[in-house]
């Protein structure tokens, strides 16, 4: 029997090691026009939604530009509000990564917005920040 026990260590990542910053937002009167333009612009595949206040009222994502896209509310004047999802699940930048991805897979999201202690957005955890650094990880232990 060993003397002395080896003590097991863990890593916390945090939410703010991984999120992208800043996000991309637009103002609830926003068109849903205005949302595929600006996801390509800057690469994202989601855009947050904010108030007057610059709190956080919703997510338009790819899947939802999809939709507006097969319903015809495109090129309408379709205010983003009636698009968008509202019921979000959010992240704060402290929140350790694994209970995120883990809120990812159990509602099959692929965005997850992290908000500041008021509410307003400060960055996206997205599954692509996820299996960016899962590569990392895992060509890191492929060197050994």
């Amino acid at each position: 029997m060993p003397i002395f026990k080896r003590a097991v260590r863990t890593v916390s990542i945090k939410t703010k090691d991984l999120m992208s910053a800043p996000p991309v937002t637009l103002s609830s009167d926003a068109k849903i026009d205005e949302v595929p333009g600006l996801m390509w612009e800057n690469s994202v595949g989601s855009v947050l939604i904010v108030d007057q206040r610059g709190k956080l009222v919703g997510i338009v994502t790819e899947r939802d530009v999809i939709y507006a896209a097969s319903h015809g509310l495109l090129g309408r004047g379709t205010s983003v509000s009636s698009v968008m999802s509202r019921d979000l699940l959010t992240s704060s930048p402290d929140d350790d990564i694994a209970s995120v991805i883990e809120k990812m897979r159990d509602h099959n999201v692929r965005h997850i917005p992290v908000v500041d202690s008021e509410g307003r957005p400060v960055g996206v955890v997205s599954a692509r920040d996820v299996l960016d650094y899962a590569v990392s990880l895992i060509s890191l232990f492929m060197r050994f």
